[in-house]
């Protein structure tokens, strides 16, 4: 038998299958079309408001941040000057409170040192510095009335060891010296700022309680006077390696 002949004859036999139809009116999307709320365009005169308004904005905002970080440093050095008032009359050392979290004399000190400032005023003439200080470590610095360094050496600099005499005066001040030096004058130090006010700044090493007593005494011995009334030579306090009972 051939293979469409028996192709056609199971056709035959098959029943005939029927689908019903389904409608699908009810399930079509509706013929409206889909509306969207309308939203509102800004046309170019609110745009060019907006942005003029956001750039003024930004640029205040940049000023103050300027003049706020410029006016902070100066603050913070005329606090510096004034406070050093407080602690005893211009013109000589004045020791200053040893340095607390939360309690500073005056910013940036540390508090493992001993500190003594003298205020001063080259109105009035030269300014002769003279101390005696002990080891291990001390430092001397030099500050105008705006709180910035002008001037600072310490022991391992100074060249002199233990002993500082530094003369600070300004330029008129420096030329009247050399037409008449003072006694020792190639022995000093010659500071020549164009500042009349500022201050000075001994920082020593306290230590143990015995090096303590000795640098507070050292401190307290400082001078900062007019060159006239500098004729004291200030000698270092006598130190002692003994360690004190128990250890």
């Amino acid at each position: 038998m051939r293979l469409p002949a028996l192709t056609q004859r199971l056709r035959l036999s098959l029943p005939l299958l029927s689908f019903p139809r389904v409608s699908l009116g009810r399930f079509s999307p509706s013929r409206r079309p889909l509306r969207l709320p309308r939203l509102v365009r800004p046309d170019g005169l609110t745009l060019a408001r907006w942005g003029l308004v956001l750039l003024a904005g930004l640029f205040l905002g940049g000023i103050i941040h300027i003049l706020v970080v410029m006016r902070v440093p100066s603050m913070v050095h005329q606090t510096a000057y004034a406070r050093v008032a407080e602690f005893g009359p211009d013109g000589s050392f004045n020791r200053l409170p040893d340095s607390l979290p939360g309690a500073e004399p005056l910013p940036l000190l540390d508090p493992q040192m001993l500190h003594a400032a003298c205020r001063f005023d080259l109105d009035t003439g030269p300014v002769r510095i003279m101390a005696a200080l002990p080891p291990p470590f001390w430092s001397f610095a030099l500050f105008n009335a705006q709180g910035e360094a002008i001037y600072s050496l310490n022991d391992r600099t100074s060249g002199n060891g233990g002993t500082l005499d530094v003369l600070v005066l300004t330029s008129a001040q420096l030329s009247q010296v050399r037409e008449n030096p003072p006694i020792g004058l190639e022995d000093m130090i010659v500071i020549e700022t164009a500042e009349d006010r500022g201050y000075a700044l001994l920082r020593a090493f306290g230590g143990d309680p015995v090096r303590r007593s000795i640098t507070e005494e050292a401190l307290s011995a400082a001078r900062c006077t007019g060159l006239e009334e500098s004729g004291v030579i200030v000698t270092l306090p006598a130190t002692t390696d003994t360690a004190p009972a128990g250890q």
